[in-house]
């Protein structure tokens, strides 16, 4: 028995019978109620659960990174294996003592859950990485950028000489979430803990970092403890998983018998909320808490009776170029190069009543065209004709009454609750300033009217006296959704709006969404990476590359028989949570760039250029953009 026990690898972290909590307003509120887990040398333990349930608050403990006002206790072992000491209990030791920054940052590296926050904007990325370096190491000034563009090599940077010496913000999201890891490894640890590193990243890029930290993680035999609401993320790079619900410990085991056999109920809850593919026109997401909504509150004769033209708006040609400062500049003997468009010719329709889906990746153009859509920048060129049955109004030349008549038909969900919601303002206070803008009847009735809303989205009246800020994520969302209603709109532009809420927030904000388009006949432009979500909202999708359209479609042929080869990238880089149906990394992890030249010659420009493409009907209105005059044949092979 001593022989088996010698024999069984010891527990790199080992977290035993940990309590959190942290003083509020006099009392103390417990974020981790007794948990227990463990990370094994070389291997991947995902930490899954819903917001708030004490995840992140886990992983900041075990690097001593808690709030002071934290009150800890419990053990947490860390068994270095290159260390002869053996455990390491972390929480005795003095914050920020010499053992414990020995620790973190060399022995256990950490990547944040937002890159642009967690990097100083004052200095450049090789100085923050190289600081790592600095504390941990004995290397010089020229060793350790000799390292530090290593690392940046390895993550997947072709010029790593030139980052090193860039800023975060000249970097984008997927490029700065790369340097994080670059930062978190540069010293080698044996453990990374890693919270939510692909949230809000669309699923090119994020099947990129995925394949990323799991072949860094092969290769220096590293131990990953990986923090995530995202089941499909799971499935696809966890060995073991631990399932945790309002600081407890709900479930744990191997990746297999936790999704073959889950056992406990919120599990199997956590399950059901999940939007998947194949699902059926009428089925419902599921999502653990229910929200009672009142859109009854809402019914009037503003919402009834849409009548007008099929068409209610239409999208022809719309160009958008943007060109930097330095870009601008006439300098003699600098040649310069013509910006690429980030709108290159789109064109496309959306029905009444129906939601009309645009997916692609992270810098496609999908957002700059909702902001050519509302009016908050003007294209190079391109029309907009809006009509819900009041007459066609020139979206991009409106003014005066008919610019202020459009604004309350048009309306918009943003992405970020947290920043589109005036933190100064009550929420009472949100949903009537539209209502004050547009001079919607007296002040009684303007407090009815944001009563009724507030019912609406299932928060109760005294939710109009609280700030944004003592709200969760997705009630702040649903706040946003009832400030887009407040006039009664026809067609609301929906922009990743839960891209950033986990899956069970995200199931109570898309049924709510769906329950209010069938009551109030209202017309979406739902914006979205996650063409899971997209399948459960869309009727038609429109698909999106390099700032063009290349292929539009209902959603049952996008999803199941799609031409276009990056639409067929995109539907390969969808993280399943199914063992059964695994990520090919090897062609997910590639970026569109690249992969566009394994294109077939027929949906490339190189000879022709874009004024040589144009959208080929295959019938069914289903397009696909393609040279002129390809053979069918072609398009189809």
């Amino acid at each position: 028995m001593n022989s088996n026990a010698r024999r069984r690898p010891r527990d790199l972290l080992r977290i035993e019978d940990l309590h959190v909590s942290f003083s509020l307003m006099g009392a103390r509120i417990t974020a981790v109620r007794g948990a227990s887990l463990r990370v094994l040398p070389g291997k991947v333990t995902a930490l899954v659960g819903e917001s708030g349930s004490g995840k992140s608050v886990i992983s900041q403990t075990a690097m001593g990174l808690q709030p002071p006002t934290a009150r800890v206790s419990g053990r947490i072992l860390f068994d270095d294996p290159l260390s002869d000491e053996g455990p390491i209990d972390i929480l005795p030791l003095p914050r920020d003592g010499r053992k414990i920054r020995s620790i973190r940052g060399g022995r256990m590296g950490m990547i944040f859950q937002e890159p642009m926050t967690s990097f100083s904007p004052l200095h450049t990325i090789g100085d923050q990485i190289s600081e790592s370096l600095a504390i941990h190491s004995g290397l010089t000034g020229t060793e350790m950028r000799e390292r530090c563009e290593d690392m940046l090599s390895r993550v997947g940077f072709s010029n790593p000489r030139k980052v090193y010496d860039m800023y975060s913000f000249e970097l984008s999201g997927g490029m700065r979430q790369r340097a994080m890891i670059a930062m978190a490894l540069v010293c080698g640890p044996a453990l990374l803990i890693a919270d939510e590193p692909t949230t809000a990243l669309d699923v090119t890029i994020q099947a990129q970092i995925l394949k990323l930290l799991r072949d860094l993680q092969q290769q220096m035999d590293m131990a990953v403890l990986l923090v995530t609401h995202d089941l499909g993320v799971v499935a696809n790079i966890a060995d073991e998983v631990v399932v945790i619900y309002q600081g407890e410990i709900m479930e744990a085991g191997p990746v297999e018998t936790i999704f073959q056999r889950p056992a406990h109920p919120y599990l199997k809850g956590l399950m059901a909320a999940i939007p998947h593919f194949g699902m059926k026109r009428g089925d419902r997401l599921k999502p653990l808490r229910e929200i009672e909504v009142d859109q009854d509150s809402l019914l009037s004769k503003k919402y009834q009776a849409r009548t007008g033209p099929d068409v209610i708006l239409s999208v022809r040609d719309l160009s958008k170029t943007f060109e930097s400062r330095k870009d601008s500049w006439n300098m003699p003997g600098r040649h310069k190069e013509k910006p690429r468009p980030a709108v290159d010719g789109v064109s496309f329709d959306i029905r009444r009543g129906e939601c009309l889906g645009l997916v692609g990746e992270s810098g496609c153009g999908k957002t700059t065209v909702s902001k050519i859509l509302m009016r908050a920048i003007k294209p190079d060129a391109g029309s907009v004709l809006f009509d819900d049955g009041k007459g066609p109004v020139d979206v991009l030349n409106a003014s005066g009454a008919e610019l202020q008549s459009l604004r309350t038909r048009m309306q918009m969900v943003f992405q970020d609750p947290q920043s589109s919601l005036s933190p100064r303002m009550t929420v009472g206070d949100i949903l009537r300033e539209p209502l004050d803008i547009h001079d919607y009847g007296d002040a009684a009735k303007r407090r009815m009217a944001s009563k009724a809303l507030i019912r609406a989205i299932g928060l109760d009246e005294a939710s109009l006296k609280r700030y944004p800020h003592s709200f969760s994520g997705g009630q702040r969302q649903r706040i946003g959704i009832a400030r887009a209603l407040a006039l009664g709109p026809s067609m609301i532009i929906c922009d990743e709006p839960v891209s950033a809420l986990d899956v069970s927030v995200q199931a109570q904000i898309l049924n709510l969404l769906k329950d209010l388009q069938k009551d109030l006949g209202l017309t979406y432009l739902f914006i979205s990476h996650n063409l899971a979500v997209v399948d459960y909202m869309a009727d038609r999708v429109a698909v999106m590359w390099a700032g063009r359209i290349v292929e539009i479609a209902p959603r049952e042929i996008i999803m199941t028989a799609p031409v276009h080869p990056y639409t067929r990238a995109l539907l390969d880089a969808v993280p399943f949570p199914d063992l059964e149906r695994p990520l090919n990394f090897e062609t997910a992890g590639r970026a569109s760039a690249v992969s566009r030249e394994s294109w077939a010659r027929v949906f490339r420009d190189d000879e022709t250029g874009s004024e040589g493409m144009a959208p080929a009907d295959l019938g069914g209105g289903h397009f696909v953009l393609a040279r002129r005059n390809a053979d069918m044949r072609e398009l189809s092979s």
